[in-house]
């Protein structure tokens, strides 16, 4: 399978995403580098090659308005990422999750149905391959601090701050 991946600059950094033919988002992250997006894509989605494109279509469009303040531009873009029953329903839960209304990784469990898998949830957000589309920066320590984040700390405070503030107009 041959999959796409453009980079755009945001004010968060350099964003690549990569997209299978159908334009489903397989991975994405702040970075320039597909050697740092490739291993995170499930082995059974993993592309043979990947082709750069200056522009992916629904999925180009929807990083820019977001980044430009249309935080709900990422609602409708397809995702694909494999993994076991609960982590995939999880990421389903996760794109639930309201911009400018973090949960704690105990609220989210209890949203995908299992409160007491707080640490199964944490774990859905740490593989989670399609950063931003499956807004795992949205999910803090229960105490509200960060916690961590696969693109850094400070991209996910400047997300929760962007959403924040364009919520709050």
């Amino acid at each position: 399978m041959t999959a796409y991946s453009s980079t755009l600059d945001t004010p968060a950094g350099p964003f690549t995403a990569i997209v299978d033919a159908d334009g489903a988002v397989l991975a994405s992250g702040w970075t320039a580098d597909l050697g740092t997006l490739l291993p995170v894509i499930h082995t059974g989605l993993r592309p043979a090659a990947v082709t750069q494109r200056a522009d992916l279509g629904a999925v180009t469009r929807a990083v820019a308005a977001f980044h430009a303040g249309e935080v709900t531009a990422i609602d409708g873009i397809p995702v694909r990422q494999r993994s076991g029953v609960f982590v995939e329903h999880a990421w389903e839960v996760l794109r639930t999750v309201e911009p400018g209304q973090p949960v704690t990784y105990t609220e989210y469990a209890g949203l995908a149905g299992r409160p007491a898998a707080v640490r199964a949830a944490a774990m859905a957000c740490a593989r989670n391959a399609a950063a931003l589309f499956v807004p795992c920066h949205r999910v803090l320590r229960t105490d509200g601090t960060l916690g961590g984040f696969r693109w850094g700390l400070a991209v996910k405070e400047w997300l929760l701050r962007h959403e924040a503030l364009t919520i709050a107009t």
